[in-house]
């Protein structure tokens, strides 16, 4: 098959055998109850929606395709303010010393915690969703924070956290550069950390972060329920550094164990860590530029938390080009007759949703549809991490047809 034609590139995982799975203790379902809990005390809180696409199912062969849309959490276009909410949430509590669950939002809001914190900075790293979410928490807490964008990263992303009360710049470097940035100026100035990839000696925070992100797949559980479903046959996560992934994953596992769906996880073929890791069977990171306009998976070096989870759980790798995020983008943007229209940006549903178009109507690609077990019984769960966070670069891609397939 010429490369042109061969868009993506799988990878089937076999069970590491050389120790023990896994451990997933950290986000079980009782714990996710517990997250979910402190969600809602945002006044902003509300499930996101779970759309059903029964004609786009029907079209490719499969039995449903469930969206679940994080685009309307919080008004902030994107999932990744679960995981900052929750984390600052965490590290406020603890330093009160108390548990999260004994805290709300109103008393953390007060001058009372305020007399006895002072101002706190929190700085991270992002390519753009996950450095509004906390400059969207600290500022709705009363708190600073400082943001450091990968070199590439769009103006309308750094605008858009400054909006949100952020100091917030564009480094000349890659992701990790901004990582390590992140890292560096925390320890000169005394800032706290909120990074969702785990560094030496920092894993707290980045569990936090994950365990944030369980709101997801806790409500995604309870609306397929409203549909009679159990549980999805399929469920295809997109990944940059692991994170969000590892937790859905993790999350799956601890209520479904060995019966759990079908996983497939999917990067950036300009990112793709997580699937070299797979196939070298040791811990791979990606160096050097990332051009992808998959932005939010432009992230080479696995996070060490979510990765063994990833390792061990996941059934496929999927390493995708450009085109198919951008086929996926079109398809939810001009839906089927009697489907939603879902507006997803690169690195959302669009991801899932172009790999299983091409899986499911190319010839090419009979084999990986067979192994995977798609067919006509499929139910198939995707998961839209963002909207139109660079809406130029949406129209670009949607109306003006780049990155078309081939």
């Amino acid at each position: 098959m010429s490369d042109k034609k061969e868009f993506i590139r799988g990878s089937f995982n076999s069970t590491r055998k050389d120790r023990p799975k896994a451990n997933v203790d950290f986000i079980t379902v009782d714990i996710i109850k517990k997250v979910n809990k402190f969600h809602r005390g945002f006044d902003e809180y509300l499930e996101t929606p779970l759309h059903n696409l029964m004609n786009l199912a029907k079209h490719l062969g499969l039995k449903d395709i469930f969206v679940k849309d994080e685009s309307y959490r919080f008004g902030l276009n994107a999932f990744k303010v679960l995981g900052s909410a929750y984390a600052i949430g965490k590290y406020l509590a603890n330093r009160l010393g108390h548990d999260i669950s004994e805290v709300s939002l109103k008393y953390l809001r007060s001058k009372e915690v305020k007399k006895k914190l002072g101002e706190i900075t929190f700085v991270t790293a992002t390519d753009g969703n996950h450095g509004r979410g906390v400059a969207w928490v600290a500022n709705q807490l009363g708190h600073k924070s400082v943001v450091y964008m990968p070199r590439g990263s769009s103006l309308i992303r750094l605008n858009n956290i400054k909006k949100e009360g952020g100091e917030a710049y564009i480094i000349d470097g890659n992701y990790e550069d901004a990582v390590k940035l992140s890292e560096e100026m925390a320890k000169e100035n005394g800032w706290v950390l909120i990074q969702d990839t785990a560094l030496e000696g920092y894993e707290a925070i980045p569990t936090w972060i994950m365990q944030g992100y369980g709101t997801i797949i806790y409500e995604a559980m309870k609306q397929l329920a409203e549909y009679g479903i159990n549980k999805p046959s399929h469920v295809f996560l997109q990944a940059g550094v692991g994170s969000f992934a590892g937790a859905m994953l993790g999350y799956l596992v601890d209520k479904f164990g060995e019966d759990k769906p079908t996983t497939i996880i999917m990067e950036a073929d300009k990112a793709n860590c997580l699937y070299l890791s797979s196939m070298e069977g040791k811990r791979v990171v990606v160096e050097g530029d990332m051009p992808t306009i998959m932005a939010g998976l432009a992230c080479g070096a696995p996070n060490t938390i979510s990765y063994d989870i990833l390792m061990d759980y996941a059934d496929a790798f999927l390493s995708c080009p450009d085109i198919v995020a951008a086929r996926g983008m079109r398809i939810l943007a001009s839906p089927l007759k009697g489907d939603p229209q879902i507006i997803s940006g690169e690195s959302g549903a669009a991801v899932g949703i172009g790999v299983i178009s091409l899986l499911m109507e190319r010839k090419e690609y009979k084999d990986l549809r067979q192994r995977l077990g798609l067919d006509e019984k499929s139910v198939v769960l995707i998961i839209n991490t963002e909207g139109d966070t660079d809406p130029k670069k949406y129209r670009d891609i949607v109306w003006d047809g780049d990155y078309c397939s081939l």
